[in-house]
């Protein structure tokens, strides 16, 4: 669960970072003068959570983010306290936060009802006269009346080295009986046992701050960072053990889900033809809503709820995936992964990792994200492809999603221009989309409106500074295919200067998800220090150029062939007569969805010789 410290932090990781990178040394924003947390478990593994600290307002940059705090609870199976909150002015008074500084946000049913999807509770506090140089302190607790799974806890933590701490203590105080481990990083450790209860404690500072001069988070370790865990789950298998130990009851089938079953797969043969059938169906008939009911955010809603109101989180449609697919006799499992920037699992097993459900279908090798209603049969959605996976049944040591395979993103453009004396110019592009650059663009055309899709090639030329008009001509988006196509008649005006002379740059004349020049950028982007997301992908661009008669070329860009390990690009410029014809190839057959610094490096090296030949132009008269 994330309480209002967390989102508080959240706010000056992001905030200071953007207001600090560009200065020589690091300049601090805020300050916490101390920073508390105990955790005082159950036999049951339930616990209550305290929270005190106390943060100083450095800059007025950081005034507005300073004047609230937060806490979010299951009012379900947690009760929240607010012990103190106030405003400890820079001359020493004391100002406390009113009850009129408190506001509360509850999800709940109409009348005495229950909440059907969540009954998250946030308790907003605003601390009163803040200005720079005044400390917030905020103390809370939250008391949990039931544990998200019987007899275990888990609690990860991490503390980034930019941001100054004068003074962190952690406590876990929880049953000698209660088998657990924990380690810590950067921190001094202390133990001791007294009344059957085991008691660990940690303490941290960072007063002297590192400036922090990282951009890029799609890869995130947390062990790289100062920091605890700890869990009492001996393993990641018994993490998917205690989700499946409830979930697997839910997935059972009933005569309902097997006459539904029945009507989904209707004349299809092949058991492949099935379960693609039963995921087109879950992915596009249910729709996603979070279930944050107290333990159902760990535990799936009945099927008879979700095919009552059509709506599920991703443990729903997993579950109803699971049993549609049973009814079949086809097997599958659940699977837990991370879909934020969690690439790597960390030694010691917190449920907190793993924040997703997907399906694993044993007889075709395959992983299914039903609850992504874009990504086509045979495709996971990048954020959970090539990421650690914990099966529910039949639990793998190691196992991982596939990356995507290289070759299965591809963008191919073809252009025809024909250019008129005025320097207007009319033409016709075609766009064909394979892989991830299908399923975007599919994704952004779904639910575009009709006067907006009217007027989207004026708008894009617009976009672009110049006057146009035209129409798109485009295949059904909301079919889940990994393939698509769309084609655009065009006309410009003043595209380029005429009469005179003058020159022009070749580059594509309508938005799509894979330019060349999308691929190039990274010439211009800082030396990379860390891992990072990646793909692989093939852009291919054709440009026809008719001239007018009056018109002389003086100079055209030259070919260009070259290549590394995982990267190659061709380009070939030929003029004939008035007809200018281009062809250019960038090929990115980077393997894996995480790129060391050493290759994102050595892609900016490569990008940074072909950058030249994308920004040279055509030279007329």
């Amino acid at each position: 669960m994330k309480h209002g410290l967390f989102l508080l932090v959240a706010f000056f990781v992001l905030s200071a970072q953007a207001l600090a990178e560009t200065e020589e040394a690091p300049e601090l924003f805020t300050r916490y003068e101390h920073y508390y947390a105990s955790f005082h478990v159950n036999e049951d593994g339930s616990s209550t959570e305290s929270r005190d600290w106390a943060m100083t307002v450095l800059k007025e940059a950081a005034v507005a983010g300073a004047k609230q705090t937060s806490i979010t609870y299951s009012t379900s199976i947690e009760k929240a306290e607010v012990v103190e909150a106030y405003t400890r002015k820079a001359d020493g008074r004391r100002i406390d936060s009113p009850k009129s500084n408190f506001q509360v946000e509850a999800n709940s049913g109409k009348d005495k009802d229950a909440p059907v999807f969540s009954d998250l509770t946030t308790l907003t506090v605003v601390f009163p006269e803040v200005t720079v140089g005044d400390t917030v302190v905020f103390s809370y607790k939250v008391t949990q009346i039931e544990p998200m799974f019987p007899r275990q806890f888990s609690v990860m933590e991490v503390f980034p080295k930019e941001y100054p701490y004068d003074d962190v203590r952690i406590r876990i105080d929880a049953p000698s009986s209660l088998w657990a481990q924990y380690e810590a990083r950067g921190m001094t450790e202390k133990t001791s046992e007294r009344d059957g209860r085991k008691i660990v404690e940690w303490t941290f500072q960072n007063k002297q701050p590192f400036k922090n001069k990282r951009r890029n988070y799609t890869v995130y370790d947390v062990e790289k960072e100062a920091g605890y865990a700890f869990s009492t789950f001996k393993s990641y298998s018994e993490i998917s053990e205690a989700y499946g130990a409830r979930a697997r009851l839910k997935a059972a089938v009933t005569e309902r889900v097997r006459k539904l079953a029945d009507e989904i797969v209707t004349d299809k043969k092949t058991p492949r033809e099935q379960i693609r059938a039963l995921y087109d169906w879950v992915a596009t008939n249910i729709s996603y809503a979070g279930n944050c009911i107290g333990v159902g955010a760990v535990v799936p809603h009945d099927i008879p709820f979700i095919l009552d109101n059509r709506m599920g989180d991703c443990k729903d449609h997993a579950t109803l995936l699971q049993a549609l697919l049973a009814a079949r006799s086809i097997q599958s499992t659940q699977a837990l992964v991370n879909a934020g920037s969690a690439y790597h699992l960390p030694r010691t097993p917190v449920v907190s990792v793993v924040n997703h459900v997907i399906n694993y279908i044993p007889d075709l090798n395959l992983y299914v994200d039903s609850t992504s209603e874009t990504t086509p049969f045979g495709m996971l959605p990048f954020t959970v492809a090539d990421k650690p996976v914990l099966l529910v049944d039949g639990f793998k040591e190691g196992a991982r999603t596939p990356a995507l395979a290289a070759g299965t993103n591809k963008q191919h453009m073809k252009t025809a221009v024909k250019i008129s004396p005025d320097g207007s110019i009319a033409g016709d592009i075609e766009v064909s989309l394979k892989g991830m650059y299908a399923v975007s663009t599919r994704a952004g055309l779904r639910h575009m409106p009709k006067d907006q899709e009217e007027d989207l090639v004026k708008n894009v030329f617009k976009s672009y500074g110049y006057l146009g008009s035209g129409k798109i001509d485009k295949e059904d988006p909301k079919e889940l295919l990994d393939t698509y196509k769309y084609k655009v008649k065009f006309e410009m005006k003043e595209f380029m200067q005429r009469p005179g002379a003058g020159a022009f740059s070749i580059y594509p004349l309508f938005s799509s998800q894979a330019p060349i020049q999308y691929f190039v950028r990274a010439a211009v982007e800082p030396e990379e220090t860390v891992d990072v997301a990646c793909s692989n992908g093939i852009s291919v661009e054709e440009y026809v150029f008719q001239f007018p008669k009056d018109m002389k070329i003086l100079s055209v860009p030259e070919n260009m062939n070259i290549s590394n390990d995982f990267l190659s690009y061709n380009a070939n410029y030929r003029l004939k007569g008035n007809i200018l014809t281009v062809k250019r190839t960038f090929d990115d057959k980077t393997r894996g969805n995480v790129c060391t610094p050493d290759v994102t490096n050595a892609y900016k090296a490569f990008a940074a010789k072909v950058l030249p030949n994308i920004k040279a132009q055509v030279v007329y008269k």
